[in-house]
């Protein structure tokens, strides 16, 4: 398989779609996307999200990619404990976002994240091959965090240096690796 048979499907982080992010900007460059649509209620709802990855899965034939950042990478992660009914190739999990730790202000609480389904965070092995891709200086979460996470998902890991949270706020629009990163799980295993 190669990248140009697989479709890719985008998994956002809360804050949806962003017209100048790496997801948004990546997508318009790939042969075969979707994206998992925003949602219009309960928008907190872990529930309503993983069902939202189910659906837009459900509706993709053939080899799939998933490609999710911040807690769209925790999204997914509850996805494959809770549902895992369609066969995904890989997954690309960039900046996963600690929702196990405080966030900056502006961002859900611990409490409200508890109350909506979100913790504690799936641990175990996911089941599809996936590589997480994780910044020295994210401000949602440490390096060891992210580490930590991709040991416990069998997850390959890789470091991206000072890239912040790889989002627009943190200078980050295009962002080439991801394409790479792409292409390792569309090789043929």
């Amino acid at each position: 398989m190669n990248i140009t048979s697989a479709t890719v499907l985008i998994v956002p982080g809360l804050r949806e779609h962003v017209a100048d992010h790496w997801q948004t900007l990546l997508a318009q460059k790939l042969p075969r996307v979707r994206s998992v649509a925003p949602l219009e209620h309960d928008k907190l709802s872990c529930a309503a999200r993983v069902a939202a990855i189910d659906r837009a899965l459900a509706s993709i034939e053939g080899p799939v990619i998933v490609v999710a950042h911040s807690a769209g990478v925790m999204m997914l992660a509850h996805w494959a404990k809770r549902c895992a009914t369609h066969a995904i190739h890989g997954a690309l999990l960039a900046a996963p976002a600690d929702l196990e730790t405080p966030m900056p202000p502006g961002y859900p609480t611990i409490d409200a994240l508890g109350e909506h389904g979100w913790l504690p965070v799936p641990r175990g092995v996911l089941p599809f091959p996936s590589i997480v891709a994780a910044s020295s200086n994210d401000p949602l979460t440490r390096l060891d965090r992210a580490r930590e996470f991709a040991r416990s998902w069998a997850s390959r890991f890789v470091e991206l240096g000072d890239v912040g949270h790889l989002n627009p706020a943190s200078g980050h629009g295009e962002w080439p690796m991801a394409g790479e990163l792409i292409g390792q799980l569309a090789a043929p295993r």
